[in-house]
């Protein structure tokens, strides 16, 4: 991984306990050692990212349900900040109705990835996103 990459931070805004640890431990799988930021709900995560001096980029895994707030209002929130908005978003949801995709990709999403319920089905989704974050570039303003 170039150093570009490892001053990259993940934050992970995610109110499954469980599913987060899913996540993180996939991506150190798959062999990406970026510091992950953890959330679980909507307003920290936003206090983080709007208030915090933001000493590197940030790639945000949302989840869009949230106990304080839609993770659509927060990823407007995020892409309507001069400080947030070139921040790639993945959505990972269960939610996999069509307005909800398209309106989180008008919203700025960079990519919709559906959480399977079955859970060696989502183990896998998230090992192939491990591999997505061990390659992908984020923009450093």
């Amino acid at each position: 991984m170039s150093d570009r990459n490892r001053a990259v931070s993940i934050v992970m805004i995610e109110d499954d306990e469980g599913h987060a640890r899913l996540i993180e431990k996939n991506i150190r799988r798959a062999g990406v050692a970026n510091d992950i930021v953890t959330f679980g709900n909507g307003s920290q995560a936003l206090d983080y990212l709007l208030n915090a001096r933001l000493p590197r980029p940030y790639l945000i895994l949302l989840d869009l349900n949230l106990p304080d707030m839609t993770g659509a209002d927060l990823l407007s929130a995020i892409k309507s900040n001069d400080n947030t908005r070139r921040a790639p978003v993945i959505v990972l949801t269960t939610t996999d109705d069509k307005h909800e995709v398209e309106k989180c990709y008008d919203l700025g999403a960079n990519v919709y990835i559906v959480k399977p319920l079955n859970y060696d089905s989502f183990a896998n989704a998230i090992r192939q996103l491990g591999l997505f974050l061990s390659v992908i570039q984020v923009p450093i303003d």
